[in-house]
């Protein structure tokens, strides 16, 4: 099981999260969100990641340059594209996952061309019928509104690659709960 913890922001929440076992953590590269960071923000402490942890660079209709260029500045390894991108146009930046959001009883584009989907909710951090991941053959990241309490059950219900988690284990945007952080990874990898 793949944990992942999105919308890192500062180093301590970082390796908060990567000592209590997260496998990756995700850098938002999106001026509108309200846990959007930066290059110049990353780069002092991004290198005390641990070479084992993917570092996930997440992106809405932003372009390959950028993209390419925040891999190659940061040791960036996957690019999460969540706007209309297409994983073809970005050839140099390596590991693509494609997030779609989930906000009726269908998955948007199960068979889109990428190395894993990761299915959201339907925003504000409030979750999607997990059942509808449990048949796809394929590797599936959830999220939207997965926090301590309720990890167990999307991982029962969706039998899914990996789970991610932003909101479900702050404090405020961007900052994290290192306690809950902790309780959501420990759940979901002993699940």
């Amino acid at each position: 099981m793949l944990v992942k913890v999105c919308g890192i922001t500062n180093r301590d929440d970082a390796l908060s999260a990567v000592d209590a076992g997260a496998q990756a953590l995700g850098f938002i590269f999106y001026a509108r969100s309200p846990r959007a960071t930066t290059v110049e923000a990353l780069a002092p402490w991004i290198g005390e990641i641990p070479a084992n942890v993917l570092r996930v660079g997440v992106y809405v209709n932003e372009s390959p340059s950028v993209i390419e260029m925040n891999a190659q500045a940061l040791g960036l390894h996957v690019a999460q594209l969540h706007g209309n991108e297409v994983p073809a146009d970005h050839p140099g930046s390596g590991i693509v996952w494609r997030a779609f959001r989930v906000a009726g009883e269908k998955i948007p584009q199960p068979d889109y061309p990428s190395d894993a989907l990761l299915l959201d909710g339907p925003g504000n951090g409030q979750p999607f019928n997990w059942t509808l991941a449990a048949g796809l053959k394929r590797r599936v990241i959830l999220a939207g509104g997965l926090n301590p309490e309720n990890v167990r059950d999307a991982i029962e219900a969706a039998r899914p690659w990996g789970v991610d988690t932003a909101s479900g284990v702050e404090t405020s945007p961007g900052r994290k709960d290192h306690a809950r952080m902790k309780q959501f990874i420990q759940t979901a990898l002993n699940s």
